[in-house]
């Protein structure tokens, strides 16, 4: 019995978190942004206070240049950016009309040279121009529909506009506080702790806490490393639209592989409508990807982030991509920090089920 009602107990908690996640889940973002960005100043005011800055002095001075960082690359970037992004609009459908025309043209080719073989193994292919662009056109309009109601599903569950406004005015003054008291909070947070699992709690909570970190804290400068190396390197190598696809690519690499590929797609499209006939501008830009990745893959990406911190990158985009579409932009906050927990809590009961009778049988001792 006594097993039984732990597991109600901790069930039950978890029901009610999930309830009042889904209660709030529109007013919630600020306060799930504020706690993330205490999250990862924390170790900074701390080592500020051991160079004798006192804690409010820590957290003052933190979050004035965290702000003033923020703000400034806000004022650097936000007009090129927005000019970038109301020109690649404009010029989208006749971008797109282009690389189906080009496509089509050189794909047909390509086609009519496959279709003897295709036939001998059983398969029809229609080698001709117009029925590639209608394949090209139909998947197209496919993938931005997708696109469309993902997008759709975060800016209607999290009801965007007012989370916005609402994330500028009220995330620092939370994050101001909790920084503030962050050690007070996990010092009363343990006295909570039920005395007899406190030190199971203790060590489950150490866990998650160097997953967390890990990763949050390497894979946010993974980003901007991948965010600064692709918005120069396309800029630089004369791509449209350059710093706008390298920031947003980069940016997107928080989720594993999506925010590389994201940019790989783009950029070669556009290289291809802007370059064509010439392959120039193609090669430059697989270059700057391509090196962009080694660098991640083989030096930033151990370094930074490590290769122990438990979050296999299946288990993180399905995270984002359900939490995402329940909660919104709040849910994508939280996405990360619930995986890891969840990570650590099946580990932990993976190795007591591995170490109990059930699986050892009834000869073995737990």
């Amino acid at each position: 019995m006594r097993m039984e009602a732990r597991l109600g107990f901790w069930l039950g908690g978890l029901a009610v978190f999930i309830l009042l996640l889904w209660l709030l889940a529109d007013v919630l973002m600020p306060f799930a942004a504020g706690l993330a960005i205490a999250y990862l100043l924390d170790p900074v005011a701390d080592r500020l206070e051991k160079m004798g800055l006192n804690r409010l002095g820590a957290t003052l001075l933190i979050l004035i240049v965290f702000v003033g960082v923020i703000v400034l690359a806000a004022m650097v970037l936000l007009p090129v950016l927005g000019g970038q992004v109301a020109a690649f609009l404009d010029a989208l459908p006749r971008d797109l009309t282009r690389l189906r025309d080009l496509l089509s043209e050189q794909g047909a080719g390509i086609l009519a040279r496959l279709a003897p073989i295709a036939e001998n193994l059983g398969v029809q292919i229609d080698p001709s121009a117009s029925a590639l662009g209608s394949s090209v056109s139909d998947l197209a309009t496919e993938a931005a529909r997708y696109a469309g109601g993902v997008l759709k599903s975060l800016l209607s569950g999290g009801r965007a506009v007012l989370s916005l406004l609402s994330l500028l005015v009220i995330t620092p003054v939370v994050a101001f506080y909790i920084l503030l008291d962050w050690d007070r909070m996990i010092t009363k947070i343990d006295s909570w702790l039920p005395r007899d699992e406190v030190e199971t709690i203790r060590g489950l909570a150490a866990e998650i806490n160097a997953a967390l970190s890990g990763f949050l804290r390497g894979q946010s400068l993974v980003c901007l490393f991948l965010a600064t190396w692709y918005g120069a390197g396309l800029s630089l190598v004369g791509l449209n639209y350059g710093l706008l696809i390298g920031v947003t690519g980069g940016f997107l690499s928080f989720i594993p592989y999506v925010g590389s590929l994201t940019c790989l797609v783009i950029s070669v499209a556009i290289a291809i409508v802007q370059g064509w006939p010439q392959w120039t501008l193609l090669l430059m830009v697989l270059g700057v990807i391509g090196v962009g990745q080694f660098l991640e893959g083989n030096i930033l990406t151990p370094k930074l982030v490590g290769e122990s911190v438990g979050l296999h990158p299946v288990w993180l985009m399905l995270a984002l991509l359900a939490f995402g579409s329940l909660f919104g932009f709040t849910g994508l906050l939280l996405a990360v920090p619930i995986a890891a927990a969840v990570g650590v809590l099946m580990r932990f009961a993976l190795r007591n089920y591995l170490s109990s009778p059930i699986y050892l049988g009834k000869g073995h001792q737990a």
